[in-house]
């Protein structure tokens, strides 16, 4: 059972290595698990899953294994407490009886209670020695001892049903959460490299002259680490993108943050960029798109949002854009200005909110021209993949 869960976890695509699973091993030789299901779910989830995206196949897996397991230990529960709950009743001690009795530091509580819960094997009552009930040993209920430990009543929820619960639902890969999930996403684009003056101490190159000066100091300073990543936004809003609206709100949120990038700009547009962009949602500050290129370095990164459904016409046809009264020549047809982007900037991709088996017509026509990727994080982080490294 125990090995069925480790391919049942790598079957369900929770990266578990041999050696987190070793390790696991390891922590259970060591008792971490408290001898429980509960102690040993929360252990293996600890050991075994690195990121909160595997929660929820982890929890299906731990289900698959052990879902009936707990029915055998529930009921050994029940018989405990029935016995525990109609004790038998403690005989009378003198006083001279009482002061017989031991105290017991709680260390020595603890040890003596492993060890007798260890050999008992049969529910006891009375007596001075095993864990049960009216009696005068230090473990059970209902009975006398001045440092005993009460064996009673716990809870909690059990491992089962947490498990079943599947609390972790949401955090697969391909759902889109919040700002601080695709922020954490977008940290990947950041290229860091020192320039300007030397400002800050070089600590490992100073060691090393100081070392082949003899120990004679000599100090080197270098130029701080910041952040060259230039990062484009153009995001289509209105029509079939305002059920996403929301997405992409985050999406905004989440790199213009001050200092996530050296610079950050973004745009609007609806549906295919023609011959202007718009610094508004509301379409009347525009900059022409020349200038937007004029302006933008070759190794910039461009980032489009949008779904790219839209008639064929107003991608395909000049004038296109004329389809919703767009204030544009109408002499070049959209994808032409699609083009014209995509060969301006050497890194660039599509991030699609849109369901990917809907991805068909117009959208397929763009996607041969930007790498398209679904606006999830599964998909940000394929999209900042393609951006920094080209694959």
């Amino acid at each position: 059972m125990f090995i069925d869960f480790f391919y049942e976890l790598r079957r369900r695509k929770v990266p578990v290595a041999t050696q987190d699973w070793m390790l696991l091993c390891q922590a259970l030789e060591l008792g971490l698990h408290d001898s429980s299901l509960d102690g040993f779910y929360h252990l293996a989830r600890t050991v075994c899953v690195k990121d909160l995206a595997h929660y929820d196949g982890f929890d299906a897996a731990f289900l698959t294994i052990f879902k009936g397991i707990e029915l055998q230990s529930i009921q050994l529960v029940e018989e405990m407490k029935a016995w525990l709950g109609d004790p038998k009743q403690l005989e009378g001690l003198t006083p001279e009886q009482r002061a017989l009795l031991k105290s017991l530091s709680p260390e020595e509580l603890i040890r003596m209670y492993r060890e007798r819960l260890a050999e008992q094997k049969k529910r006891h009552e009375g007596g001075n020695r095993w864990i049960g009930s009216g009696g005068t040993s230090p473990f059970g209920t209902g009975g006398f001892n001045p440092t005993g430990m009460r064996v009673g009543d716990g809870g909690g929820k059990s491992a089962m049903a947490l498990a079943a619960e599947r609390r972790f639902a949401d955090y697969r890969n391909d759902v889109v959460l919040d700002v601080r999930r695709i922020d954490v996403a977008l940290r990947l684009l950041r290229d860091l490299g020192r320039d300007g003056a030397p400002e800050e101490l070089a600590l490992e190159d100073t060691i090393d002259r100081t070392a082949k000066n003899a120990g004679d100091l000599e100090v080197v300073m270098r130029p701080p680490r910041r952040n060259r990543a230039k990062v484009l936004l153009l995001m289509d809003v209105g029509g079939s993108m305002d059920p996403y609206s929301h997405l992409v709100a985050r999406l905004l949120t989440a790199a213009s943050r001050a200092g996530r990038f050296a610079r950050f700009r973004a745009f609007y547009f609806h549906n295919c960029v023609y011959d202007q962009v718009f610094t508004e949602a509301r379409f009347r500050d525009m900059l022409p798109v020349a200038d937007l290129l004029s302006g933008s370095d070759r190794d910039e990164r461009l980032i489009i949002v949008g779904d790219a459904a839209m008639h064929p016409a107003e991608l395909l046809e000049p004038g296109g854009s004329l389809w919703y009264g767009a204030r544009t020549s109408g002499e070049t047809a959209g994808i032409d200005w699609m083009r014209m982007i995509a060969e301006h900037f050497r890194r660039a991709v599509w991030l699609n909110p849109d369901d990917e088996r809907r991805w068909a017509g117009t959208v397929r026509i763009l996607g041969g021209l930007f790498p398209m990727y679904p606006l999830t994080i599964s998909g940000i982080e394929q999209a900042v993949r393609k951006l920094t490294r080209g694959t």
